[in-house]
């Protein structure tokens, strides 16, 4: 009998006490719209580094390079056929530019363990997008799905002196076509030697599909790396239209803010996506020495992430407080360039959101969070 009232207690204890502090020690997102918490995967992180026994004959220097031996980083990712594909930009160590960046492609099962391709899938050569990407490259790639099933993907072009905002597509994912600069039809060719990169475009998830949305009408695209996010819209994916003031100024959609972990810049992330509470952007913000986060290392770049209006997506509804991915291991705080996780790509897979990101300029590490 004693030990009966013994087990009733514990139980009671266990429901009253223990199981509620438990509830209260599962980490949750800091806002109840916001994506996470996402989870590095430290045991295996980074999931890809530089490697140098690959080779690729570039068609501009006609000269055989170790086309990723400096470093690799700065992912898209795509589900296709039930496997994550991971475009990644990789750098070689001929010394033009510090570099030149290629984009390579790589294969996983589990969205963790990756095999990649021995060539690039992309990269400068004898063509009319020579003059923008010789000799810095082809860099950060992001892509997306056209609601036809081609994919696209804006992507920077650098030739030493200026980055420019680029699209390309593709079928397969191996076999692309450039199609220039993105807002090379606008206004003459305002943007034309402006510089511009990073272009997220507004997107519905469709299964483990990421798939551009029309809003109103027309395509959407946040880009910029400016002390401010910025807007283009476009009506076949392919050519953009920046959305600018009175004063043919870009309008801004969001700010960076003083004393914060983006006081420096906002950056975009992945793709735009769309969402019950809105269109939720996850971002880069860069930290600026004495009038950012004093918690921060100077120049660090964190991730947090914004939320826009559905109908509307120029009117910011609401933004994360403080980040919610830090650089914090070894291979994030040193590398090509010290203190960085710069997010890029993001899939729905297995049930589970797979954030993936460069590190310190230099390898690739995924973070994973329930859906």
């Amino acid at each position: 009998m004693v030990l009966t009232y013994y087990r009733r207690f514990v139980a009671i204890v266990l429901v009253l006490w223990v199981l509620p502090a438990l509830v209260r020690a599962q980490p949750v997102p800091e806002k109840p719209w916001m994506l996470g918490p996402f989870i590095k995967q430290n045991a295996i992180n980074p999931i890809l580094n530089a490697q140098a026994t690959t080779t690729f004959f570039c068609p501009v220097s006609q000269k055989t390079v170790r086309w990723e031996e400096k470093d690799v980083y700065n992912p898209a990712t795509v589900v296709r056929n039930k496997q994550v594909y991971m475009l990644y930009r990789a750098e070689d160590t001929v010394r033009r530019v510090g570099g030149t960046s290629r984009l390579g492609l790589a294969v996983s099962r589990d969205g963790l363990h990756f095999k990649r391709l021995p060539k690039p899938v992309f990269y400068p050569d004898q063509d009319a997008m020579k003059t923008y990407e010789w000799a810095g490259g082809c860099e950060d790639p992001r892509v997306v799905e056209s609601p036809n099933g081609v994919y696209v993907m804006t992507y920077t072009a650098y030739d030493g002196d200026k980055a420019r905002l680029c699209v390309a597509t593709s079928k397969d994912l191996l076999s692309w076509k450039k199609h220039g600069l993105a807002f090379d039809q606008y206004d003459n060719g305002k943007y034309r030697n402006a510089w511009s990169k990073s272009g997220a475009i507004v997107c519905k998830r469709v299964g483990d599909r990421i798939v551009a949305q029309r809003i109103n009408g027309t395509y959407w695209m946040y880009w910029g790396d400016q002390p401010d996010l910025r807007l283009a819209v476009s009506t076949d994916l392919l050519h953009w239209t920046p959305l600018e003031n009175r004063q043919g100024k870009p309008i801004p959609a969001a700010e960076s803010r003083r004393g914060t972990y983006d006081a420096r810049l906002i950056e975009p992330g992945p793709y735009a996506l769309l969402t019950p509470a809105g269109i939720l952007l996850i971002y880069n913000g860069m930290n600026e020495p004495k009038t950012g986060d004093p918690n921060l290392p100077d120049h660090a770049y964190t991730g947090g992430q914004l939320l826009f209006d559905a109908r509307d997506p120029a009117r910011l509804i609401d933004r994360s407080e403080t980040y919610f991915i830090r650089p914090d291991q070894p291979y994030e705080l040193e590398g090509q360039v010290n203190q960085v996780v710069f997010l890029e790509g993001m899939v729905p897979f297995l049930g589970r959101w797979f954030l993936y990101y460069g590190t310190a300029d230099s390898k690739i590490g995924v973070a994973v969070a329930d859906q």
